[in-house]
């Protein structure tokens, strides 16, 4: 059965069995045109694709990125005690943890990160991300001004958002799978294994808002590490190829409520998705990307057998299948107990990163950049590991109106740290460095948008451009700096 993203029973073509209606199509990530009010957009697409390639030429990063994957922190993990150590801080600041020194001349990380530092020869490290949020702020704002690279409009006095509307900023993957469409039968863009949540707030900042549903991301919410079903991309084997290719044919002509499309789209636009949609569904790249029993044992241990690390390998294989944008969300809620899976370290600190968050962030991340390298994929994947913020340096104090225990740290946007690998992004690099208390920058500020308008750049996307939003007003696609120093 041809169900997306919706597990609700869909309309029937034929009496006797389960077909897709065009509006069940539509769902199909970016592959979806619906919400488009412009006569020729493939048009519009290219001329904007040829003024940014105008724009940008002689650089050699603009564009080296043809995937990216982006694997999000959530709940804020504490930067001072990962990767930014500070052994000569006062007691209060510096934690219980040690230094190791890495493959990073003269940079030094966490101990419970040998893994990584010895795989940051294969990436850049930075350690100047900062921002100043407008009031208080709490994960959900944070998240949206991570991902969508502008500030939420309505923020209640404890920080929280209303739910996900139509008027939302789209997230970077859902530009990007607007803006780079697919060649090649396969997912565009891809969320696993859960979604963003603070609270009752559930994919703030992770959906396509005001570009329209059929930019969402495909969300693969399932834990890899158990047995994933994978009916959604499958073709019923009472249905041959020839028979489905039928029905699509058949849909062109009908369901009324989307006469709207036509209105919209030329013909030829129209004929273009549904065969897209078709090839879809018949290729089995992206089930295939999905079936990690396609793996071999050594390399899912080397992963590791829980959630995030096969989450991670789920990953690398959509990647290579031809996924253009991956967000692997830290299987976590914000808020949620930091003893089993949450980075929100208010009540805990040290307990939680020593025996659970290090360790699989360690084997998992270090596993990921190795296996990508040896595969040549990090030639032209753009990997980047962030979280909404960071935690306070100094213990045991409210820096966001939440209670803290003497060893737990509160939220700390002013000052954290982020792993960015590939596609041109320089090799066993440390960019920006922090205060003595890991407090603020000391050079090299990195604001959220920036990082986001590195990501565009390297994904051949002019982080300039003017997009519109629900109300036609012009907005920049983000207002962030390109980070040249971040490339080689």
């Amino acid at each position: 059965m041809l169900n997306f993203l919706s597990r609700h029973a869909v309309r029937n073509c034929d009496a006797d069995d389960h077909s897709p209606t065009r509006r069940e199509l539509l769902r199909i990530g970016s592959l979806g045109i619906g919400g488009i009010a412009l006569p020729h957009f493939f048009a519009w697409q290219a001329n904007a694709a040829n003024a940014a390639a105008a724009k940008y030429a002689g650089s050699k990063n603009f564009g080296a990125a043809k995937n990216c994957l982006m694997i999000f922190l959530q709940g804020g993990p504490s930067h001072i005690d990962i990767w930014d150590p500070k052994p000569d801080a006062p007691a209060n600041i510096r934690g219980e943890f040690k230094p190791i020194p890495t493959k990073i001349k003269g940079t030094f990380i966490g101990e419970h990160m040998p893994m990584m530092a010895q795989a940051l020869d294969k990436a850049t490290l930075i350690r100047s991300m900062s921002y100043t949020p407008s009031g208080l702020f709490n994960h959900t704002a944070a998240i949206y001004q991570m991902l969508t690279g502008y500030p939420p409009d309505k923020v209640s006095p404890s920080g929280q958002l209303e739910p996900p509307n139509s008027a939302d900023f789209p997230t970077a993957g859902s530009h990007v799978s607007k803006l780079k469409p697919m060649k090649e039968p396969v997912l565009p863009f891809v969320e696993l294994p859960r979604p963003l949540q603070e609270s009752g707030i559930i994919g703030k900042g992770g959906a396509a808002g005001f570009l329209g549903k059929a930019y969402d991301p495909y969300r693969m919410y399932q834990d890899p590490a158990e047995t994933v079903k994978l009916e959604d991309l499958a073709l019923r084997k009472e249905i041959p190829p020839e028979r489905l290719r039928d029905r699509f044919e058949l849909l062109k002509g009908i369901n009324g409520s989307m006469r709207e499309l036509e209105k919209a789209l030329d013909q030829q636009a129209v004929d273009e998705y549904y065969g897209k949609a078709y090839d879809l569904v018949l290729s089995g790249k992206a089930r295939d990307a999905m079936d990690l029993s396609k793996e071999q044992d050594s390399m899912r241990d080397r992963y590791g057998r829980y959630t995030f690390g096969q989450s991670l390998l789920m990953g690398r294989r959509l990647i290579e299948a031809g996924t253009k944008f991956v967000q692997v969300n830290w299987p976590s809620v914000a808020n949620g107990d930091p003893e089993k899976t949450a980075w929100d370290t208010h009540a805990a600190n040290f307990g939680p990163l020593k025996n659970l968050h290090c360790p699989k962030l360690d084997r998992s991340l270090s596993a990921l950049l190795e296996d990508m390298d040896q595969r040549g994929l990090l030639k032209e994947t753009l990997v980047v590991c962030v979280g909404e913020f960071g935690r306070s340096p100094r213990m045991g104090v409210s820096t966001s109106g939440n209670s803290n225990s003497p060893d737990g740290r509160d939220h700390w946007p002013y000052c954290y740290s982020a792993v960015v690998a590939g596609a041109g992004v320089a090799r066993g690099m440390q960019y920006g460095e922090s205060d003595s208390t890991a407090s603020s920058p000391k050079d090299k500020p990195v604001h959220p948008n920036d990082l986001l308008a590195t990501m565009y750049y390297a994904l051949g996307v002019d982080p300039e451009m003017e997009i519109r939003n629900h109300l036609n007003q012009p907005r920049e696609l983000v207002k962030g700096k390109i980070v040249n120093g971040l490339f080689a």
